[in-house]
C-alpha cells in the first residue's frame, strides 16, 4: 500500500507496517464534518491527499478557521495526551483520501511504539504553534495578506493548482465579511496571482503569492522544518 503521509513515513519500517496494517482507506468528501467540539473521537485520520479544516465555533458568531491538516499531519493527535474529546469542528475542505484507524487501535499503537509517540509529540508542538499563530494573525494582519497565506496553505495540500473555494467559504474561514474577501481576491486577480471565477480558484503565480502573504506563512514552514526537516508538502 502506498502511504503518502509524512507523519507515518517518518516511522521505522516495522512500526509503519504494523500501524498501516490496522488502518482502512477512506474517502475525504468535500463538506463532510468529521467531528464537532465535544465529540469523542471514534477514529483518527491520516490524510493521504485532500485536507481537513479545523474550525473554532463560538456561540452564534461567525466560524473561524484555525488550522489545516493535510498529508503532513493527522486528525485526532490529542489522543496521545489521553484526551479523546475533539476541541474543534473538523470539516473536509479538500476532497481526497485518508487512512482511518479506530480510537482503541490507535491507543494500542501508541503503547507499542516509542517512535510513534515521539513523532506525535513533535507534531502536537507544530499544531499548537499553528493554532496560536492563527489567533494572533487574525487579530493583527490584513485580510489580503491572510488570504494569501490561506491560499498557499491550501495549495500545498490540494496537490493541484486549481481548487474550489467560494467567497462565502473564504469569508467564514478568515472570519471577515464577504465583501472584504471579494476586494482582496479581485486585487490578486488583477495582479496576476490567481484566477477566480464562480468559486474556482487557480494559482497563477505562487512566488508572488508568497511575497503577498503575511510572515506567518514562512514562520509556520520554518517551525515544521525544525521538527521534521525540510520538505513540507507543496502544491504542484
Amino acid at each position: 500500500m502506498a502511504v503518502d503521509n509524512s507523519l507515518l513515513a517518518g516511522l521505522p519500517r516495522r512500526d509503519w507496517r504494523r500501524l498501516v496494517g490496522h488502518c482502512e482507506p477512506v474517502n475525504l468528501v468535500f463538506g463532510d464534518i468529521l467531528c464537532e467540539p465535544g465529540d469523542r473521537f471514534g477514529h483518527v485520520h491520516f490524510p493521504l491527499s485532500g485536507f481537513i479544516s479545523l474550525i473554532a465555533t463560538l456561540d452564534a458568531q461567525q466560524p473561524l478557521e484555525m488550522g489545516l491538516i493535510g498529508r503532513e499531519g493527522m486528525l485526532g493527535a490529542t489522543l496521545m495526551l489521553g484526551v479523546d474529546t475533539a476541541p474543534m469542528r473538523a470539516v473536509v475542505r479538500g476532497p481526497g483520501s485518508a487512512l482511518r484507524m479506530s480510537r482503541a487501535g490507535f491507543r494500542r499503537e501508541l503503547e507499542a511504539s516509542t517512535a510513534l509517540r515521539k513523532q506525535l509529540a513533535r507534531y502536537l508542538y507544530v499544531l499548537i504553534s499553528q493554532l496560536a499563530r492563527a489567533a494572533a494573525c487574525t487579530h493583527f494582519h490584513q485580510t489580503s495578506s491572510r488570504l494569501a497565506r490561506w491560499l498557499l496553505m491550501t495549495h500545498e495540500r490540494a496537490h493541484a493548482n486549481h481548487f474550489h473555494l467560494t467567497h462565502v467559504l473564504l469569508a467564514d474561514m478568515l472570519g471577515v465579511r464577504r465583501s472584504s474577501v471579494s476586494l482582496a481576491a479581485a486585487e490578486m486577480q488583477r495582479g496576476g496571482l490567481i484566477a477566480y471565477s464562480r468559486g474556482e480558484i487557480t494559482i497563477l503565480d505562487r512566488a508572488a503569492l508568497e511575497r503577498a502573504a503575511c510572515p506567518c506563512y514562512e514562520a509556520e514552514r520554518a517551525n515544521y522544518a525544525r521538527m521534521f526537516g525540510p520538505g513540507v508538502p507543496r502544491g504542484t
